[in-house]
C-alpha cells in the first residue's frame, strides 16, 4: 500500500506540472499562433486551463494529505509541502476567483469583440494577472520537481 501512495504522488506531480508546461508552454501558444479564429483559439485554450485546474486541485489535494500522512508535523518543516500549497493556492485563485472574472467581462464585452470593447483594459488586466499567477505556478512546479529528488 505504501508503494501505491508513494507512485500516485509522483504521478500527480508528474500530472500537475507537466500539463501545466504543455498546456501553457507549447498548446495554447500553438492554438494561437495557429488558427485564424483568435476566439475558437481562446475558447479551446480556456477549456484545457480548466482542465489543468482540476487537475491541480486534485494533485494538490492528494499530494498535501500524502506528505502530512507521510511526515506528520514535520510535513510543515518541508518545502516541498509548502510549495504544493503555494502551487494549490495560486491554482484556486486562478480558477474560482480570477477566471469567473474574465468570464464576467467577456460576456459584457462580447466574447467576439471583448479585446477592442469598453471593457479591453479591464480584461487584458485581468487575463495578464491571470498568466502571471500562471507563470508563478510552472514555476513553482519546476522547483517541486526538482526537490523531489
Amino acid at each position: 500500500m505504501k508503494n501505491l501512495s508513494v507512485n500516485l504522488s509522483l504521478i500527480a506531480v508528474t500530472l500537475w506540472v507537466g500539463g501545466l508546461w504543455a498546456v501553457g508552454g507549447i498548446a495554447a501558444p500553438t492554438l494561437f499562433a495557429t488558427l485564424a479564429d483568435k476566439q475558437l483559439a481562446g475558447l479551446l485554450a480556456g477549456k484545457m486551463f480548466t482542465i489543468m485546474a482540476y487537475i491541480g486541485i486534485v494533485s494538490g489535494f492528494y499530494l498535501l494529505i500524502y506528505r502530512l500522512t507521510n511526515e506528520g508535523t514535520r510535513a510543515f518543516k518541508q518545502w516541498a509541502f509548502w510549495i504544493v500549497l503555494a502551487m494549490l493556492g495560486l491554482t484556486l485563485i486562478g480558477h474560482f476567483g480570477i477566471q469567473p472574472i474574465i468570464q464576467s467581462l467577456k460576456v459584457q464585452g462580447g466574447a467576439a469583440s471583448v479585446m477592442q470593447g469598453v471593457t479591453a483594459d479591464r480584461f487584458a488586466r485581468w487575463h495578464g494577472i491571470a498568466s502571471i499567477l500562471y507563470v508563478m505556478q510552472s514555476l513553482l512546479g519546476l522547483a517541486l520537481v526538482v526537490r523531489q529528488r
